[in-house]
């Protein structure tokens, strides 16, 4: 095996290979801690700044290991992003001859059986969706992996796709007449042959905890498991080892159920009336809130007979297509597998309405068109560590994982007890490359003129860095507001700076507009705190309004304080304090992501100087030049 110094060194072969490298002394440190812990089947905890080259760092002693390895990253973006231009780049420069596969979850490959059917019933309510349903059909029949994102031109959450794709309750299996063709088959098994496979945070948890995705399978033959984007973890497993019923999910059982009725007992009418029934008490239940876009307890929703009431009726539907769906499932397995899926739905229901486990929380969720009910467990440490066993390496790597060097926090979360940990400052040059700048007056956080002083502050820095700038906003009202607010000063000043808006467009085409406008302002939310690469000119002021706290209200959030306080632990600076500081460190990461740039970050929060506990959110960021004064900031962009 390649010596790792000569490897990572200025003269090894990632140098020769690779446009831009250069040898960084974290890089290679992290990369021995990972080959050691790939070698002693031990657990690593690496936080590595950004600019470090992560990346490299875990994938070099990975691909030289020989062993099985599984790649897990925090988002789909990310994994493509691994899979198609980092590793085939490592493993040219080392020139090894590793078999290397892409998995995702089966809702990202199009299924030729589903999409025959939805071809064939032809009714849609659009004449769009009629138009992509040819677009799948024709890429369907070229396509080598069948992987919907080689797809362009239709957006990933596209009714269409429902059509045009499985899930683990319509999936026919080894029945299947088409299992020849099957695009997820077929990627499972390339990962089955592969020395290294990249997955994704949902799909690891998801087939780990439903056993249905293929991961389950890889787990038993693999000897290293690496977590990219690894601070995600403890919110992605806990969605996973809980469970959710939304309205949305039976409706498209019920949908599935009118489908299959239609073609399979035509004889027996009262099927298909028992699912329009079923529809229409599912609309009814979303009717029964007046509310939109929030999240309330169990105990909350309790209080409110009519939201009961219409709940009832659901349940009392999908138990009678249930019933109607038993008499017939011997005619076919579509019909079998619909009635397996119905009482495994109808259980969840009674869990979620009987069950009360101090260690669970329940609690609902109300949005545009439906309600979700979830059950969430309050931590997942104990679940996970007793999914690792001691048979493999673990390595969790991300550039936000600790509060000033401590990862208690994170460890806890997962149950990391006792693992190794190390943590590689960026090499930026942050006191040359940028300032963090906190206004010196600003109202308190809650109070009405909030989101319009932030604008106000900001003003001044978005005319000195003439646009070029993100607006990151921790509630899509505040965002929303500002957008308003923006214009309207914009227009006043008579400048042509374009705007940009989280939810207007696809994340993507959001940010290659910003890379090719002039001037331009993008307004995000929670999506644009993380993952997104901005480097150059393009980008030289990142605007965040408020501290990212999660409301106190939230339901999961407040059975987690009542906990850690039953337990004798200070909630604040136990769990939502540590919270906060990573995902600002998060935030204040899209500033600089490169050698070359330079910028201001902008925090309007006054708390960060006020309160005590802002000291140490202050440490926590990197080592910027730190100023109060507006003409300073105004002054360091000008230079730009």
């Amino acid at each position: 095996m390649p010596d790792l110094n000569y490897v990572f060194s200025e003269e090894g072969p990632l140098a020769i290979a690779l446009p831009g490298f250069r040898a960084r002394t974290g890089q290679l440190e992290m990369a021995k801690q990972v080959e050691q812990a790939i070698e002693n089947k031990s657990v690593l905890i690496a936080e590595a700044g950004t600019g470090t080259g992560k990346t490299l760092a875990y994938l070099v002693p990975a691909l030289l290991s020989q062993g099985k390895v599984i790649v897990s990253t925090g988002t789909r973006h990310l994994q493509d992003q691994l899979f198609h231009r980092d590793l085939p780049l490592v493993r040219a420069a080392l020139r090894l001859p590793v078999a290397v596969a892409l998995l995702k979850g089966r809702a990202n490959y199009i299924c030729h059986y589903h999409l025959q059917r939805a071809v064939e019933d032809g009714r849609f309510q659009s004449r769009e969706t009629v138009a992509h349903l040819e677009q799948i059909r024709v890429f369907s029949e070229h396509s080598q992996t069948g992987d919907k994102s080689e797809l362009s031109g239709i957006p990933d959450d596209a009714a269409v796709w429902q059509h045009a794709t499985s899930t683990r309750e319509n999936c026919l299996s080894g029945e299947c007449p088409q299992i020849s063709q099957c695009f997820v088959f077929a990627a499972r098994k390339r990962a089955m042959e592969a020395d290294l496979v990249v997955v994704n945070h949902h799909l690891f948890f998801a087939d780990v905890w439903l056993r249905d995705e293929g991961v389950a399978e890889l787990l038993p033959i693999c000897n290293t498991v690496i977590f990219d984007e690894a601070h995600q973890l403890p919110d992605t497993a806990g969605v996973f080892f809980g469970e959710t019923v939304s309205t949305g999910y039976l409706l498209n059982f019920a949908r599935d159920v009118r489908l299959e009725a239609a073609v399979r007992c035509k004889d027996y009418p009262v099927l298909t009336e028992a699912a329009v029934i079923l529809e229409k008490s599912l609309r009814d239940f979303r009717l029964s809130f007046d509310e939109d876009n929030v999240r309330w307890p169990i105990q909350r929703f309790q209080q409110r007979e009519g939201c009961v009431t219409a709940l009832a009726v659901c349940v009392e539907a999908l138990n009678t297509v249930n019933t109607h769906l038993e008499l017939q499932a011997a005619r076919a397995n579509e019909l079998e597998l619909a009635w397996q899926n119905g009482l495994e739905q109808a259980a969840r229901l009674t869990r979620w309405q009987q069950d009360n486990h101090q260690d669970t929380v329940r609690w609902l969720e109300v949005f545009g068109q439906g309600v979700a009910l979830n059950a969430t467990p309050l931590s997942v440490a104990e679940i996970f560590s007793s999914q690792m066993g001691n048979s493999r390496s673990w390595v969790f790597t991300s550039a936000t994982m600790s509060v000033k060097g401590d990862f208690s926090h994170f460890r806890g979360q997962m149950g990391l007890e006792g693992a190794d940990s190390h943590c590689w400052d960026s090499p930026f040059d942050y006191g040359q490359q940028a300032m963090l700048y906190v206004p010196k007056i600003m109202p308190d956080p809650n109070s009405s003129d909030y989101t319009a002083a932030v604008i106000q502050a900001a003003l001044p820095l978005l005319i000195a860095s003439e646009g070029r700038a993100f607006l990151l906003f921790t509630s899509l009202r505040a965002m929303r507001d500002a957008r308003r607010m923006l214009e309207e000063n914009l227009t006043q000043a008579k400048l042509d700076y374009p705007i940009l808006m989280q939810g207007e467009r696809p994340r993507r085409e959001l940010l290659e507009q910003f890379r090719t406008l002039t001037n331009p302002i993008l307004l995000g939310s929670q999506s644009f705190w993380e993952g997104v690469d901005v480097k150059g000119e393009a980008l030289s002021l990142v605007v965040i309004d408020r501290l990212p706290f999660s409301p106190p209200d939230d339901p999961v959030l407040a059975a987690r304080i009542e906990q850690i306080k039953r337990a004798g632990g200070n909630a604040f600076m136990d769990h939502q304090l540590p919270h906060a500081v990573i995902t600002l460190k998060q935030g204040a990461g899209r500033l600089i992501r490169d050698e070359n740039d330079r910028g201001v970050l902008m925090i309007c929060d006054p708390r960060l100087i006020s309160k005590p506990y802002g000291r140490r959110i202050w440490q926590s960021l990197p080592p910027m030049r730190r100023s109060r004064v507006e003409s300073e900031a105004v002054a360091f962009l000008a230079k730009n």
